[in-house]
């Protein structure tokens, strides 16, 4: 076996929801979690590589806050819970450079997702490494090297919120903050065996950026089980005076132990269009299927079915992704130097003119009618997170522009769709090769749909048990000729 897998040994990282049951019950403190995990991180980090920064003396200020808070009788969803976030996501006095190599300014003030979680009571104890400006399913760059997969020290556990995955799999932290502009979310969550939730857009705010990436990046969660998700989901959502997409409220946590009642789903196995071929891996589709026939022993009514995507989804997506990029380099500033294919890619998003970008816009709500007949017969579409398994984490280290691109889309053809409708999708795991390498699957729904896809995935999880099974700790025990080979 190339993965290094543990698939029945009792859990060993504690959830959020065991560790707020310490914390409540005395016998552990925040500043005792937080600690445990600044200790982890320096531990993995050598090897695993998960972490941007890590905000020690902060972490460690709040932790002692948080005791503070509890032992006056406050309470708040999250309070004293170590989490973090990605680096595109601001955190004020430190840089955000978006897996950049250069000089940054620090940011003025906390994103609003990360005052949203600081209200919710959540320590922030670090930023995870992600791929230069999001743009492809690994994590990886010359700013920072590679970020390892838990499960397997060859290969990448995705991108581009590969470092928040990782750590969340390696029991770093119990959750994170990722974003998601093609499947940045549930990619990574997939290929380290993690419940990963790209919201409705809007429902966390991206503030200061009021329509990242003209409306195809929303920011996310990474967990091990969909109780955790949904709490940190709530905590995190809501809205900012200028975010320009402001969805109705939900209560996410609610709804996990709400049974869905019978449901109606398709199982999707058609690709959308791109610009390059794509074939399901045979172990993923076996996958897809498995979780297929565990939804009909639930009762559920499981039949074939795709999406209508069209030619021109898929088309609306370059002028958007790419006008994107060159929103973040003018905010990343002139001490920044990019990788080869970024430039190509800021070049193409040069190329493209402004009239192209609002036509990609003012198709979105044909698109949403075009996609959306399908839940005129079904309501939740089952599908694969991506088409192959993890790849070796330096397999895209030398290739040009086209190459990345194409291997990109033969590993990951089919999340970006929900991405330029901006609906809700949860990678779920699925189970593993026959080399230990994790597998996930989405469930996709309509329009503000989270909490239906929330029950879904709890539903499953419940005859599942994703979370007992866990990957064998290497990273504290460096091995340089295992992680070059």
């Amino acid at each position: 076996m190339t993965a290094h897998a543990s698939l029945s040994r009792p859990q060993r990282f504690p959830t959020i929801a065991d560790q707020l049951y310490q914390l409540a019950s005395g016998t552990v403190t925040s500043a005792e979690l937080v600690r445990r995990s600044l200790r982890a991180i320096t531990a993995s980090q050598s090897t695993l590589n998960a972490f941007r920064v890590v905000l020690t003396e902060t972490a460690l200020a709040e932790a002692a806050d948080a005791d503070r808070r509890r032992a006056a009788g406050e309470q708040a969803p999250l309070l004293g819970i170590p989490l973090a976030v990605k680096d595109d996501v601001d955190v004020a006095g430190v840089p955000t450079s978006f897996g950049t190599a250069g000089r940054v300014r620090p940011a003025a003030e906390d994103a609003e997702v990360v005052r949203r979680l600081r209200a919710a009571g959540a320590v922030i104890v670090g930023k995870t490494n992600c791929c230069e400006l999001g743009q492809w399913p690994f994590t990886s760059g010359p700013a920072f090297g590679h970020t390892r997969n838990p499960w397997s020290r060859k290969h990448t556990p995705g991108g581009s919120s590969g470092g928040s995955a990782a750590a969340v799999a390696a029991g770093l932290v119990a959750a994170a903050i990722g974003s998601d502009g093609a499947g940045s979310v549930r990619v990574p969550a997939a290929w380290t065996h993690l419940v990963g939730i790209k919201p409705q857009r809007g429902r966390i705010s991206t503030w200061p950026l009021p329509d990242p990436f003209n409306g195809i990046t929303v920011n996310g969660v990474l967990a091990r089980t969909v109780a955790d998700a949904a709490l940190v989901l709530d905590a995190a959502s809501g809205n900012a005076a200028g975010d320009v997409h402001t969805p109705p409220p939900i209560r996410a946590a609610e709804h996990v132990g709400q049974a869905p009642g019978p449901l109606r789903i398709a199982v999707s196995t058609r690709f959308p269009f791109t610009f390059f071929g794509a074939k399901l891996h045979p172990e993923i589709r076996a996958a897809l299927m498995h979780v297929a026939d565990q939804l009909g022993l639930l009762g559920h009514t499981v039949m074939a079915g795709n999406p209508n995507y069209g030619l021109r989804l898929p088309l609306t997506f370059l002028p958007r992704s790419t006008a994107g990029l060159l929103d973040w380099a003018d905010r990343l500033g002139e001490d920044v130097t990019f990788d080869a294919r970024t430039e190509a890619n800021l070049r193409m998003g040069r190329l493209l003119s402004k009239s192209m970008l609002r036509r990609a816009r003012a198709s979105e709500p044909a698109l949403h009618r075009r996609v959306g007949e399908i839940f005129r017969s079904v309501d939740v579409v089952l599908a694969p997170t991506t088409a192959q398994p993890p790849p070796p984490a330096r397999t895209f280290d030398d290739l040009g522009p086209t190459a990345t691109d194409r291997a990109m889309i033969a590993a990951c053809p089919v999340t970006f769709p929900w991405n330029v409708l901006g609906w809700p999708s949860i990678n779920i795991p699925a189970g593993f090769t026959a080399d230990g390498l994790p597998i996930g699957v989405q469930l996709m729904g309509p329009a503000n749909s989270e909490p239906l896809l929330i029950s879904l995935a709890a539903e499953l999880e419940a005859i599942n048990g994703w979370a007992a099974k866990q990957p064998e700790i290497w990273w504290n025990t460096p091995s340089m000729r295992e992680l070059e080979a």
